[in-house]
C-alpha cells in the first residue's frame, strides 16, 4: 500500500511541477516535494490563510465547503485541495502544466489520498 510520502513523491515528479506540499492547517508540513528554490515550509505558513479565504468565499455566496482551488499567476499556478478538515494539499506548478487531468486525479482520489494519512 503506497504512502502519503510515496503519493507526493509521485506527484512531484511530473513534468512542470514545482512543489507538492501536504500540511496541517496550522502551516506545518506534514510532507513535501519541492524544486531548488522554494521554502515549503514558508509556502506552508501562507496556504492556511488562502483557504480560510476561499472557505469565507464559499459561505459567503452560499456555495458550500470549500475543496480546491487553482490561483493563477505570471509564473505559474497553484492548486489548493481540502484532503481532510485538517490537511491541505498544495500543488504549484509552471505555467505551461495543463491542470485539468491534475485537477480531476485530485477529486477522484482524494478519499484514498486523505486515507493515507
Amino acid at each position: 500500500m503506497p504512502s502519503i510520502r510515496d503519493v507526493v513523491q509521485a506527484l512531484g515528479r511530473r513534468e512542470g511541477v514545482d512543489a507538492v506540499i501536504v500540511l496541517g492547517r496550522d502551516g506545518l508540513t506534514i510532507d513535501a516535494h519541492v524544486r531548488d528554490g522554494l521554502d515549503a515550509d514558508g509556502l506552508s505558513a501562507l496556504i492556511p490563510s488562502v483557504a480560510a479565504a476561499c472557505t469565507r468565499l464559499g459561505s459567503a455566496a452560499a456555495r458550500g465547503d470549500f475543496t480546491t482551488g487553482v490561483a493563477e499567476f505570471g509564473k505559474g499556478l497553484t492548486i489548493i485541495s481540502v484532503l481532510t478538515p485538517e490537511v491541505i494539499m498544495a500543488i504549484f506548478v509552471q505555467p505551461n502544466v495543463n491542470v485539468g487531468a491534475m485537477l480531476y486525479e485530485i477529486k477522484r482520489h482524494r478519499t484514498a489520498i486523505a486515507g493515507l494519512l
